[in-house]
């Protein structure tokens, strides 16, 4: 089962499957994000306002919506 990575806890890890929304996909893609990449959250903003995420060792910063539509199984580290 799929979850997107706004339903990672801090700290927590996972197995990127698919995405949701096209657009982002083609954003995240050209910056080597892929299926099958393993991503971890780091830190979460508060108020919705962004996600830290650790993708194969690279670190990059998400809007929210943008994590919403990374779909993920999740790891036990």
């Amino acid at each position: 089962m799929s979850n997107s990575v706004t339903q990672l806890k801090e700290g927590h890890s996972g197995r990127i499957t698919h995405f949701t929304d096209d657009r982002i996909a083609g954003k995240l893609t050209a910056m080597g994000i892929l299926p099958g990449s393993r991503v971890r959250v780091v830190r979460i903003a508060p108020f919705k306002g962004g996600y830290y995420l650790k993708v194969d060792g690279m670190s990059i910063v998400v809007r929210n919506d943008e994590a919403s539509s990374i779909m993920t199984t999740t790891e036990v580290d």
